[in-house]
């Protein structure tokens, strides 16, 4: 039977419109007709009467590693289940599976286990994978074990780009390391995202990747050279190249909430993106977790090695949501940006990230306090709050 629904009396909010009341029917995965008041007939009918729901195109996180217990570092389709399940209840509709520095044999277990996988309809799409690391820098390492860091090799990255099916669409480097910049040019060439992150480059080397065909800086202030008035650094340069679009991780802890505000009020809502760079530990108690190899303690002040370094978050989209407008008053549209047309765009997604008629029915349901009622995945309803 065929998949009918009727969404009528909501608030629709697009990046670059004037959100409206409307209504949406959405029709085999996709979306079938938009307006004031539609008259179809549906399988399912949600009504926004009186409940001031805001629909939002579904939210893309570009680079997580796991979620209630799973990791993308797991290489089984078991836990790139849970997570793409997991992920609807925050209304993320699509992500990129997030590799890890590690041994080789591991990384490719990893790349080759996502080449098998198919997602189901009742889940967020995994939309391809973001390889971050090995091709780091010591010094700003993180939570990246050392010990697996290596040069970058393009013989390497083509090896396993054919493992994981072709599947690899974003790949985090440090282009000051040796081989980086020559690195970074290829990886253009072929069509692949390109983002500066784990680096020690300057501000000049930065503009040198840029120049290559970089365009994105991962979860920008963390694992990065810092800004200093003798030398901008990565956060100097990526806050002011207008090529470059910013990884955002909106907890708190990562950046404080000043931070946050200076980098809206430099790149705007067109240069951020946020992401939960989340880890296994997300939507369980705090304990004691594992991160490629390492324990990782989670408590109310965030996910750490014993060393004290951050080791990723347990954020969720919706949270980042609803912290980055409570600290920059952004507007709707603005968040829209930040949260899907932006990461679609940098992925070259032409049927996400947009409320139209004929885009993929991706869709989350918000209500007027920005926490997530319903989330629809391609067109099929797998998470209902209510």
């Amino acid at each position: 039977m065929e998949r009918k629904i009727l969404i009528s009396n909501v608030t629709i909010v697009n990046y670059d419109q004037t959100e409206f009341v409307g209504s949406i029917f959405l029709k085999d995965g996709k979306i079938e007709k938009i307006g004031k008041d539609i008259h179809v007939d549906a399988n399912e009918f949600l009504d926004g009467s009186s409940k001031g729901w805001i629909v939002f195109p579904g939210f893309i996180d570009m680079h997580i590693h796991g979620s209630e217990g799973y990791d993308t570092m797991d290489a089984t389709v078991v836990s790139l289940r849970g997570m793409a399940r997991s992920l609807v209840k925050e209304g993320t509709t699509g992500f990129l599976a997030t590799t890890m520095t590690q041994s080789i044999p591991v990384i490719e277990a990893a790349l080759e286990n996502i080449s098998h996988y198919k997602s189901n309809p009742d889940e967020a799409e995994l939309l391809g994978i973001h390889v971050e690391g090995p091709f780091i820098s010591r010094r700003w390492a993180g939570a990246q074990p050392m010990e697996h860091i290596i040069e970058p090799s393009i013989e390497q990255f083509n090896r396993w780009q054919e493992l994981s099916g072709y599947r690899i669409k974003q790949v985090t480097i440090a282009p000051e390391v040796r081989n980086g910049l020559e690195f970074v040019e290829a990886c253009c060439k072929m069509g692949l995202l390109v983002s500066i992150g784990h680096s020690d480059a300057t501000a000049e080397e930065v503009e040198r990747a840029v120049g290559l065909g970089a365009k994105q800086a991962t979860h920008l202030f963390n694992g990065m050279r810092p800004f200093h008035h003798r030398e901008p650094g990565v956060v100097g340069a990526a806050l002011l190249e207008e090529r470059v679009k910013t990884e955002v991780i909106a907890d708190f802890l990562h950046s404080h909430a000043d931070a946050l505000n200076l980098a809206f009020r430099l790149k705007g809502a067109s240069g951020i993106i946020l992401i939960t760079d989340a880890m296994r530990a997300k939507g369980l108690p705090y304990g004691d977790y594992d991160l490629g190899g390492q324990t990782v303690s989670v408590t109310e002040n965030g996910a750490h090695l014993s060393i004290g370094a951050l080791a990723g978050s347990v954020l969720t989209m919706d949270q980042a949501v609803r912290n980055f407008k409570k600290t920059t008053n952004c507007s709707l549209q603005e968040l829209v940006s930040m949260t899907s047309a932006n990461a679609a765009k940098q992925l070259q997604l032409r049927n996400k990230g947009y409320i139209a008629e004929g885009f993929d029915a991706d869709i989350v349901i918000l209500d007027q306090s920005l926490h997530v009622q319903k989330t629809i995945c391609r067109g099929s309803i797998v998470f209902d709050n209510e």
